[in-house]
């Protein structure tokens, strides 16, 4: 697996919906929309967006009389998820450079060489 940010998966919503779905081998709308507090629509229309990248596969059936919609992660959406998991991973684990300002600009010093106040 590359480690690789993935723009389209980098959408908070679109990485919300795609973490819930790497986790399952299939979820039901439903349940996606309530565990991410989004509309109908606003989900359909990330589920779309996905799935027209190839990411996702979405079946749509029938429960008795009733309609039921489904995704899954397809292949390709699973690597790029992993890949995009792994660019972030990455990128968190890397140690930090602090380079220090130079005197007298932005010390973070008040008058006094008193901190600024956390408002």
């Amino acid at each position: 697996m590359t480690a690789r940010f993935d723009e389209l998966i980098h959408a908070p919503t679109r990485l919300a919906i795609v973490s819930l779905l790497a986790a399952a081998q299939w979820a039901d709308f439903k349940f996606l929309r309530d565990e991410l507090s989004l509309s109908d629509s606003a989900l359909s229309k990330q589920l779309s967006t996905l799935e027209a990248a190839g990411y996702v596969h979405i079946r749509k059936g029938f429960v008795g009389k009733r309609p039921r919609t489904s995704a899954r992660l397809t292949t390709a959406g699973r690597r790029a998820f992993e890949g995009h998991v792994a660019a972030l991973q990455k990128l968190v684990a890397r140690p930090m450079l602090i380079v220090p300002e130079p005197a007298g600009r932005g010390s973070g010093q008040g008058d006094r060489g008193t901190p600024p106040r956390a408002d």
